[in-house]
């Protein structure tokens, strides 16, 4: 059932942040959620992914564990590509000191070279034409409109966190079109990471929705998400970020987000892996359920920790922006 935002405030449960660690700022603990999260989903989401809701409920019931297997036969606990090219790229911003194109691309042709678990179409074909061109920006195409730069834009939003919009854009757009060069791409990676980063300034939900998920549906209404529940979404960025945003603002824990999303079936991966990055970046470490963290692999916690607290660190020694207005 998809609640209006009305509903969600009247009925919302009042919790509680547990504290941070003294002395560490609040918004490095959720960016290691948000980072935690993009994983947890990606690994919970891999196992159903391009099943139907039906199919889901069938087979699993209400699917809310961390099991493997999937069309990727992965052991559980393992992650897609959602996880590893955005870790790809974080690489690459914290050995450069910032997003550039270049530099992104040759990260993620590594990443192609070393033979993911998987990719999708439009990555290895843009990643291929950099290959013999060495021009890391693809051709601006409207039938690059898939959700391939969208599931790695966490590692942008934690580095440029603090900084003006307009560097948040361009970063993002250096990295983006290496692969996916489309005005509907940009909008949708552009609005995710303002919204991790407003999470990661503890901004209410709410006030998150109207000043970033309105704003794009305003400004592209085949965004909007207040209609008909999208089950099954393809990897099309609008199917995408429709359900993402269904999910994430009709609930209201770390669990129920994830568990709502990835049984719509469809592109699952990666659907729970950006769930999942704004849920943790929403909730801190103390919503992610134990057997959830428990379950991913130890090297890619390990992982996801060690580059969400080095790109917010980065981040902070550069100059901060003045806070954007509400």
């Amino acid at each position: 059932m998809f609640w209006t935002r009305e509903l969600i405030a009247r009925n919302a449960p009042v919790r509680r942040r547990a504290a941070p660690p003294p002395g560490e700022p609040p918004h490095l603990g959720r960016g290691v959620a948000a980072y935690l999260g993009l994983a947890i989903g990606d690994a919970l989401g891999a196992t159903v992914e391009f099943m139907t809701p039906n199919e889901i409920r069938q087979r699993h019931g209400v699917h809310d564990q961390i099991t493997g297997g999937g069309w990727l036969r992965l052991k559980a606990g393992r992650v897609t590509d959602d996880t590893t090219m955005s870790l790809a790229l974080g690489d690459a911003i914290l050995a450069t000191g910032g997003v550039e194109a270049t530099a992104a691309a040759r990260a993620f042709d590594d990443w192609m070279r070393a033979k993911p678990v998987d990719i999708g179409n439009t990555v290895r074909r843009n990643l291929v034409a950099f290959r013999q061109t060495g021009n890391p920006q693809a051709p601006a195409s409207e039938h690059d409109a898939g959700n391939g730069a969208a599931m790695r834009v966490l590692p942008v939003a934690l580095a440029c966190y603090g900084q003006p919009e307009k560097t948040c854009i361009f970063a993002n757009r250096a990295q983006a079109h290496v692969t996916h060069h489309n005005v509907l791409s940009d909008a949708a990676c552009e609005t995710l990471i303002f919204m991790v980063q407003d999470l990661l300034a503890g901004r209410d939900p709410i006030d998150v929705e109207r000043r970033r998920a309105e704003k794009l549906a305003s400004q592209h209404p085949v965004f909007a998400y207040d209609k008909k529940r999208c089950e099954n979404p393809s990897g099309y960025v609008v199917d995408t970020l429709k359900a993402v945003l269904q999910s994430f603002f009709a609930t209201e824990s770390f669990e129920d987000c994830l568990v709502d999303v990835v049984n719509r079936g469809g592109d699952a991966d990666t659907t729970g892996a950006i769930a999942g990055m704004l849920a943790g970046a929403r909730y801190g470490l103390e919503g992610i359920p134990r057997r959830w963290l428990a379950a991913l692999e130890d090297s890619t916690r390990q992982a996801c920790e060690r580059q969400a607290k080095n790109l917010l660190l980065q981040a902070g020694m550069q100059p901060q922006a003045s806070p954007t207005p509400a």
